[in-house]
């Protein structure tokens, strides 16, 4: 190898390492949100960041202006919309964690929702990420957002064992 593309390669390394230390731990975040799993046991999540950033890393010479984070955040949605993670091992089968407020959303769902709320993107660019139509991203989201406030209803019996405990 040449030493000027060694160099270049030394230096696309240290910028892409530099990326990920500042932005990885929110992508991480964001990526446990989309699989609904628990924060300290997201081996989903950790596997669909990691999937994103190989692809950011593999077009890292080629963004040229682009936000390398929207396009990291791109891969995410669409890996998690494509299901990728269903192909792979029975890791990444499993289902979202309980105790997550969004484990109650649909996938589609959940992803509307992070976009949307979390990672404030506008409705006509999730539309546009998601190719659905804006109506459609407004009605999944609006949705999502009902259900996750509101609580969950509990079975008739719960009820009947709390009245009776309040007399």
């Amino acid at each position: 190898m040449r030493p000027r593309h060694a160099s270049r390669d030394a230096l696309r390394a240290r910028e892409f390492e530099a990326y990920v230390a500042g932005a990885g731990g929110r992508l991480l975040h964001t990526a446990t949100l989309l699989t609904a799993e628990a924060p300290d046991d997201n081996p989903r999540a950790r596997h669909l960041l990691t999937l994103a950033l190989a692809r950011t890393y593999a077009c890292w010479d080629g963004l040229r202006g682009d936000d390398p984070y929207d396009r990291t955040r791109q891969y995410l949605a669409s890996g998690f919309a494509r299901g990728a993670w269903h192909r792979h091992g029975r890791l990444l089968r499993r289902r979202p964690h309980p105790g997550s407020p969004l484990a109650r959303l649909s996938p589609r769902e959940r992803l509307v929702l992070v976009l949307r709320l979390y990672e404030g993107v506008a409705e006509e660019q999730t539309a546009a990420l998601l190719g659905l139509p804006a109506e459609r991203v407004r009605a999944v989201y609006h949705r999502a957002m009902a259900v996750v406030l509101s609580p969950p209803r509990r079975p008739a019996g719960a009820v009947r064992d709390v009245q009776a405990a309040r007399s």
